[in-house]
Order: C-alpha cells, then structure tokens, then sequence
C-alpha cells in the first residue's frame, strides 16, 4: 500500500486515544489546566459517567477572544516559551500541562465549548468545537469576574468504538472522584467541588498553605484517623525534599489503593516510588497488608523527564537512586521515631466490641432488704481473700489525709517516681497467662506479651545483624543459575551489595551467575529460586527485596520461637521489664507482621461505656 498523509481530523483522534482514555482522563487535563491558570476555586459536574455531560469551571486568569482559537488547535500552548537562544527547553518543565494536545483532543472526539473572561475583561467569549469540526469566536455570558468554563458533551461520539470499553457510569464516576481527589491533595489551598448528576460528591474547602493545611486535606479525603496516625516527613538529600505523611504500620489497609505519591505537584504512577515505599514498610508489615502514604518529591525540574507519556502520569529520574534511597531513609526515620506507637484505631476497635451490660447482683448472705435499702452489714462482714493489686494506691487523683489539728508533722517523703507515669504504665495483672494488665496515669494498656517480646527479640537479632555483617555460608558445589542476559548483568552490577547480604556470586558466562556462598540463615534453600526472585526484584524495583524479606522472615521466625510463648505466668518484675524495654525499642507498637502489641484504653472512653459521663 502507498505511504498516505492522514487528515488532521483523523490526527486528532489517534492523538485523543492517547490523552483521553476515559472521562476521568479528561477531567484531570481539564483541571491541570485551570491549575496552571492559577484558580483558586475549581467546580466540577459530571452526569452520566461524564459521558453524557463534564464542567469544570475555574476562577483563574481566563482567556481572551483571540486565544480562544489557539487554545483548540493542535500543539499551542501557553506553557512553553522560547529561551534566548529561541529553543524551548522540554527538560525544565514547570506546569502541569504544557504539551497542548488537551483540548484539541477532546474536541476531535466530543462536542466541546469553552467560554472565558480574562482578568481585568469586561467581556466573555466562548468557542465551540463538535468531532473536530472548530467553530467562530462569539459574545457569551459568564458567571464570574474571571476564569473559564469548558463543558464537554458527549464524550467519544465520534468515535463509537471507544465507547465499548468504557465501564459503567458508576466505575467512571468513582474514576473521576479518585482523579479530583488526586488533584486536590496536592493542591491543598484550592478549593474543590464535585457534583455527580446533580448530587454534591465532594466538597472540599481551601485550607492554608503548609504541611497543617496539606495534613487537614488528607484527613478530608483519606478518613479523619489519618490525622491521628500519620507520621510527618520532611528530608532533604542533594536538592531533592521529600515531605508528606505515611501512617503508623498498625494503621493499614488491605490493598495499595491509598498510596499517593506526586512529583513536583503533579499525581503519578511511578513503579520505582512504589517498590521504595514497599521496602521502607517490608520490615514491619505482612505481604497482604500496605501501609497509608501521601508523598510528595520536590525537586529541580531538570532533574525529572515528564515528557514519558502524553498522559503525563509517568516520570523519569536522572538519579532514581537518590530518590529511592530518600524515600526509604526518610520513611524508616520517621517510623523510628515513632518508637512504640500504636494507631489510634486499635483503642476504638477494642472500645467498639466492647458492649455494656447491666444485670442485678445476686443476694448474698445477710441480705435485708429492710436494712440500708440493700446489702446489709452482715454482707459487709462477710471475709473474702485479699485480692492482689486491689489493696495498691490507684493513680487516680485521690484526697490527702489530713492531720488533726496540733498533731506534729513529720517530714515529707522524698518524692518517688509512680510507674503509672511510664507511657505503657505499671503492670497490675496478667490474664490467662497471655495478656499484660497495665494501669497508666489516664488509663489502661493491654498488652500481648508473646508479640510484644517477638518484636523485641527481632529488633536485638536486626541490629546484632547490621553490626556483625551477615554469616554466610560457603557452597559445597557453587550452583550456575542461567538467567536472561540482561538479569545476569543486573545480578552482577550488584554482587557487592549482595555480598553484604551473605549472597557472594559472580559471572559465569553470558546470560548465567555462579553462585559460592549463601546466608547462613537460611540453611539449606533454593538458591536458583531466591536468585531469579532477585533478579526480579532488581528489574523491578532496583533492589535485592527477595533476599532481604527472606532474612527478615528467617529472623521473624526465630524470633517467634525464641520469645515469650503465651501460656506462661510472668512475675511483676518480668511484666514491668517488658513494658519498659518496649518503651525503649522502636516499632515495638506492632508485632512483625503488622498487628498491634498493644491496646490502651483511655479512662474517658471507659467511663462513657458506663454511662459515667
């Protein structure tokens, strides 16, 4: 067939099949766009999916009659100008947008206007663009003093195909929800509405400008306990900061989806951000569970390529080192820091299971009900043992002896330290030889004793490890594993890292590796199996994850067996130790696999369980 020069109308679609997937595509340029224009307020309507209907207005500069016609032509943009030498400059993108393919693309596939005022206009104008087709500037009315409204109708009639892959209304407009609150994240002084045929969806007030205001924008989207579980950050290496908030490893959920990560203000899906996350969290989390975290990277834009995908939801680092390696430290700091914290949720849950039940005590011996109007001296007389911990002073504020009058004052005690004052509290009880009782100044903790000390015991075998190295074992026959060229390579740029790890191999050829020694704590294993799970890693996420669960699951497990089993009757002293070592110890709050060590109980709460306040 003869080469052929297709017609711009046909350009244009190929073209939208690119930037406009679904309606929720089309929002978030739309959006990115009155971002970039420097809005403060954005309203967005959708009806029908946002195929039948899409509005998004804004309040930003606008755009005058004569840019209304550039704004739907093919590459023009305003976001993009000519340095000195009269290039421009793709490595040093600082707008959302800045590829002008939006708006033609969405004309070229639906029925599209835009009416605009500029700031300091007295007049608005607005364009129409139907399958491609752009119609004349004309005289319009607008709501506001400034800004631009862009209203898009039928979405992808003009390309019918298109619309059999669409889902149902209801997954787009949950995908158009998810994109706006994206958007909003990041963007925490902008305010934003979504009304989903004709019910208001999503109200989102501005907040102030600041990590205060970003954290009050993420409770508002991510549920108001991410406020009481959520751990600041903010590190700087190189020019690159991080900041954002990650929650405590007790507060988790059962997939990824409440993971958001941006570069530069803009949302992306970034395999290499999402594999560092994974890793900073790998130590104190089960597979099946994943951590809370928004992210936020800010660096030089000639550091980022975000011309990747029109889509512009992929980037590329020039060093993805540096800012994995970031986000690990800073996210493990963070968590250390955090010491023996527990989330907030824990204490509801338990308070939430618990239910109050009232019922009449039996009578006992001596009861009268003509003495006293109930239990009668005789019932007070009667002798019960002694129980233990019952007969100590309670923390609670209690009213000091005073002497008689007259009566010589002895000199004050030297004052003692309450242990009710430690954060975790004064061990009072053990029940059925698993759970630790303890009483705080404010409340009660209940601890788990068997996780609490296999956390401990793994922390003291991870920092025995990290100071004396890994023992590795040599192989009685070095193993050759045959790998594609490229993994083998990967495995081998590597081989010092592993080496740390207790793996030594090195090149035996193309396209395979020999193996010599293996960590000793792993024993007899599958040493093709781990190395391939490495080399996947590697390709993946760019580090050896395999081999370090491996060692982490190994060092769980041992640790399990090697701590404090349920069953076992502690002494007071023992109870107490433990509660102090887990002051001591960071993450001591949740066991390896992510579940909680402990629950307090605020005495306020216990108290509304009993109607007492």
């Amino acid at each position: 067939m003869p080469i052929r020069r297709l017609p711009p109308e046909t350009i244009n679609r190929i073209a939208a099949g690119e930037v406009v997937e679904r309606p929720a595509s089309a929002v978030k340029e739309l959006v990115e766009n009155a971002l970039d224009a420097g809005a403060t307020r954005i309203e967005v309507q959708a009806d029908g999916g946002g195929l039948t209907r899409l509005l998004v207005a804004d309040d930003g500069h606008g755009m005058g009659p004569d840019e209304l016609p550039l704004a739907v032509e093919r590459h023009a943009t305003s976001k993009l100008a000519p340095g000195d030498d009269g290039d421009y400059d793709l490595l040093r993108i600082g707008t959302l947008g800045f590829r002008g393919e939006a708006l033609p693309s969405i004309g070229s596939v639906a029925r599209l206007s835009i009416a605009s005022r500029a700031r300091g206009a007295v007049e608005a104008f607005a364009i129409l663009v139907e399958g491609g087709a752009v119609g004349q500037v004309s005289p319009a009315a607008f709501p506001g003093p400034h800004g631009a409204r862009v209203e898009v109708r039928d979405l992808f009639y003009a390309t019918p195909a298109r619309l059999k892959f669409m889902k149902s209304e209801r997954a787009e407009s949950q995908a158009i929800g998810e994109e706006l609150k994206r958007q909003a994240m990041a963007h925490e002084a902008v305010s934003f509405t979504l009304d989903l045929d004709g019910r208001r969806s999503l109200r989102l007030p501005a907040e102030a400008a600041g990590p205060d205001g970003r954290l009050a924008r993420l409770s508002a989207i991510m549920g108001r306990d991410f406020a009481d579980n959520a751990l600041a950050i903010d590190h700087e290496r190189e020019g690159v900061r991080l900041s954002g908030f990650a929650g405590l490893p007790t507060y988790n959920r059962g997939n990824a989806a409440h993971q958001y990560l941006f570069v530069n203000g803009r949302p992306v899906r970034d395999r290499l951000l999402q594999g560092a996350l994974r890793a900073a969290y790998a130590d104190f989390l089960a597979r099946d569970r994943h951590p809370l975290a928004a992210l936020f990277i800010d660096l030089d834009p000639a550091l980022v390529d975000v011309n990747v995908h029109p889509a512009k939801a992929e980037v590329r680092f020039r060093d993805p080192a540096l800012v994995r390696g970031l986000i690990v430290s800073g996210l493990r700091h963070a968590l250390a820091a955090a010491g023996h914290r527990a989330a907030t949720t824990v204490s509801a849950e338990a308070l939430s299971g618990l239910r109050p039940a009232y019922t009449s005590p039996p009578p006992a011996a001596g009861f009268s009900a003509w003495r006293m109007g109930g239990w009668g001296q005789a019932a007070q007389a009667a002798s019960a043992p002694a129980i233990p911990g019952l007969e100590e002073v309670s923390a609670r504020a209690e009213p000091a002896f005073e002497p008689p009058p007259g009566l010589a004052e002895a000199p004050a005690p030297a004052a003692v330290f309450d242990p009710v004052d430690y954060p975790l509290g004064a061990a009072r009880a053990q029940l059925h030889e698993t759970y630790i009782v303890a009483q705080t100044r404010d409340g009660i903790v209940i601890v788990d004793q068997h996780a609490a000390h296999e956390r401990l015991v793994y922390e003291r075998m991870k920092q025995e490890m990290a100071e004396g190295g890994v023992v590795r074992q040599a192989l009685l026959l070095p193993e050759v594993v045959e790998l594609d060229p490229a993994e083998a390579e990967r495995l081998c740029a590597r081989a010092d890292e592993l080496a740390a790890l207790g793996l030594v191999l090195e090149p035996f050829g193309p396209g395979a590796v020999l193996v010599r020694e293996t960590p000793a704590l792993l024993g007899e294993t599958d040493v093709a199996g781990l190395v391939r799970d490495i080399a996947d890693d590697l390709a993946e996420n760019g580090q050896a994850l395999a081999l370090k669960e491996r060692l982490e699951e190994v060092c769980g497990t041992m640790a399990c067996h090697g701590s404090v089993r349920s069953g076992r009757r502690l002494t007071a002293p023992e109870m107490n130790a433990l509660l102090r070592q887990m002051e001591a110890t960071p993450h001591s709050g949740q066991c390896n696999h992510g579940r909680p060590t402990y629950v307090e109980l605020k005495l306020a709460d216990i108290e509304k369980l009993f109607g007492r306040r």
